[in-house]
């Protein structure tokens, strides 16, 4: 199973991405004892300040399984059912039948049937995944929109369902963590933000990682580039925005050092028991954002190759940046990378994502870190 770090093949991998057109990127990979950290281009395409591997970033939906980790540390004190009907808990914001047949788990796996609020909150995203009837323009109009939660789920909720509850395949939506997040209130009588930093981002003992409170990136980090296929061109910077578009389900800010922390300790059983770990780790198929199907635990969610150890973690992006953390479930082997462009691929006449060099040197990056 020893896969030993090859430093020489890991920069060159980062490199390639960075030729292939992204603007920056930067990564932590470990084995065992062994630690490797990189980066490749730059932070800011105007004056050319370089990335560094250390830079704080936003990791969009890898959010979810610290809101997932938190759900579970309530499932284990006895306050939260993950098999209760989530109507039991918040009765107002999923009325009816609906609120009697979505569970907890529903929401945590996305089979719940909900549809994604994003295109009724971002006017110019309305006719979503339709990506050629879509346009950019919400994105500069609501960057310091300050969104009400309860009025996004309320979206989500009236919006025609995408699936029955329980139905699989689910279908990705940020409606469902949305909900978690109010569960979390209801149950803890504290903020979610204040729960999860409290109980999992502090009980990992990560120090550079947090919810924001405001628009601003704090600490050294990257611009953010939003290219939104080819329709902003050039691509421009979203790094400053109001992130209650999404809150607690992918508003994070963190480095590729805590996000490798964070899964070991999770995998360790170190966050939550072993036995939530295993409930975590119960997939079911989802339909992601891009279209495709996954198969989709409890805020995490699996990557496997032929001959080679399953890797459990989860990805996110944001306006502008991604990130992709994933680790070996024996937990020797850890990748964490973060890039500072999002949507290159350009639309073919058909409003189909076209194939850009980045996809393919990204893949080529993530193998190596992951199998060497």
């Amino acid at each position: 199973m020893r896969n030993s770090l090859d430093p020489a093949k890991l920069n060159a991998a980062l490199e390639n991405v960075h030729r292939a057109g992204m603007p920056g990127l930067f990564a932590e990979v470990r084995d065992g004892d062994q630690v490797w950290r990189g980066a490749a281009g730059v932070a800011d395409v105007a004056t050319g300040r370089p990335v560094t591997a250390d830079m704080r970033h936003r990791v969009g939906s890898i959010t979810k399984t610290f809101t997932a980790a938190a759900v579970l540390q309530q499932v284990e004190s006895g306050r939260i059912g993950l098999d209760e009907p989530i109507g039991r808990y918040l009765p107002g914001l999923i009325p009816g039948p609906r609120g009697d047949a979505i569970t907890v788990r529903m929401l945590i796996n996305h089979t719940s049937g909900l549809a994604e609020y994003l295109p009724y909150a971002y006017p110019s995203l309305k006719a979503f995944p339709a990506l050629a009837e879509t346009g950019p323009q919400s994105l500069d109009d609501h960057r310091f929109t300050r969104f009400d939660p309860a009025g996004l789920i309320e979206m989500g909720v009236t919006a025609p369902a995408v699936g029955a509850p329980g139905g699989t395949p689910g279908v990705y939506s940020n409606t469902n963590y949305l909900l978690l997040v109010q569960l979390l209130e209801q149950v803890t009588g504290t903020t979610a933000e204040r729960y999860i930093t409290r109980n999992v981002i502090e009980r990992a003992g990560l120090r550079d990682t947090e919810l924001p409170a405001g628009p601003h990136v704090n600490g050294p980090h990257s611009q953010l580039y939003e290219a939104w296929f080819g329709m902003i061109d050039p691509p421009r910077d979203y790094s400053v925005y109001d992130m209650s578009w999404v809150g607690p389900s992918a508003s994070l800010i963190s480095t590729v050092t805590d996000l490798n922390r964070f899964f070991g300790m999770l995998l360790a059983g170190e966050i939550i028991s072993p036995s939530s770990l295993a409930q975590m780790q119960r997939t079911v198929p989802v339909v992601s954002q891009e279209g495709k199907t996954i198969d989709y635990g409890l805020g995490l969610h699996p990557v496997e190759a032929p001959g080679q150890a399953t890797f459990w973690g989860h990805g996110g992006t944001v306006w502008g940046g991604g990130a992709l953390a994933m680790t070996r479930a024996d937990g020797k082997r850890q990748m964490s990378v973060a890039v500072n462009l999002q949507r290159w691929n350009r639309l073919d006449s058909s409003g189909t994502p076209q194939p850009h060099p980045i996809d393919d040197a990204l893949a080529a990056l993530h193998r190596v870190a992951m199998y060497g």
